[in-house]
């Protein structure tokens, strides 16, 4: 059958808007996902990944997806993120004294007040950051390969994994939003930050990019340069702590 045509007869491409085809959401996400459409409050799955980190959702299940995200940031588990929780959590990933001044600084500029207002209109004084909820809808993010992958034009056999950093600046570009000029700034500094740190090759996996959503990738990713030999041998590395990329070649941390 037609993959751009339901049994119904309902199109999911017509000619005259081509994006609707050049931008294809994922027709078979409910194959491995049960009811992709409903957001997962504590779960990041995916088609190769169903039932998520487990370990990791297991561990924080009281949590959300947003939740546990920070929750490598939030070191003393409080539910706040104080600036220095985000310049150690940058250094543990490999990050040098510069960039993780500059994100630290970036993030909690940007961040304390949207995240505060919540709680008080009255600014935090410390720029702490304040983590809320935000489910996971899972189809979305299935629908952002097929969508922005090049390989999507093989009509998903096989469902496309990969993304160029090209290809996340479409990504990007196709989802923002008139009059946010933040939002633009905002998720091109996460977008670039997340291909700096787990691009090989010049793609990013998308159980890599998962697994940033759900924060398990920061505990692999600090766990590994801490206790083993190799390092993470992914991203570009900045020598942060010695490795640049997966390979030990500075007998010290920058």
């Amino acid at each position: 059958m037609n993959d751009l045509v339901l049994k119904n007869g309902h199109a999911l491409a017509v000619p005259l808007a081509p994006v609707t085809a050049e931008r294809p959401c994922r027709p078979d996400t409910d194959k491995f996902i049960e009811r992709p459409y409903l957001p997962r409050a504590s779960v990041a799955p995916s088609a190769e990944e169903p039932d998520g980190s487990i370990h990791h959702a297991t561990k924080y299940q009281n949590y959300s997806v947003m939740q546990q995200h920070c929750v490598y940031w939030d070191t003393d588990r409080d539910g706040v993120i104080w600036p220095l929780d985000t310049w150690n959590g940058f250094r543990d990933l490999g990050f040098n004294i510069l960039f993780s001044f500059f994100a630290a600084f970036m993030i909690h500029l940007s961040l304390a007040l949207p995240t505060r207002i919540g709680i008080t209109y009255l600014p935090d004084p410390f720029f702490r950051i304040y983590p809320r909820n935000n489910p996971c809808l899972q189809a979305r993010f299935e629908d952002m390969w097929t969508k922005y992958s090049v390989s999507h034009t093989h009509r998903f056999n096989p469902p496309p994994t990969t993304m160029t950093l090209s290809e996340l600046w479409n990504f990007m570009h196709g989802n923002r939003l008139a009059m946010d000029a933040f939002g633009w700034a905002a998720a091109s500094m996460e977008w670039v930050t997340t291909f700096f740190l787990i691009q090989k090759d010049g793609v990013v996996e998308k159980e890599d990019v998962r697994k940033v959503i759900d924060g398990s990738l920061f505990f692999e990713i600090s766990n590994a340069r801490k206790n083993s030999k190799e390092g993470w041998n992914k991203g570009f590395g900045f020598g942060g702590d010695g490795f640049v990329g997966g390979e030990k070649m500075l007998p010290f941390g920058l």
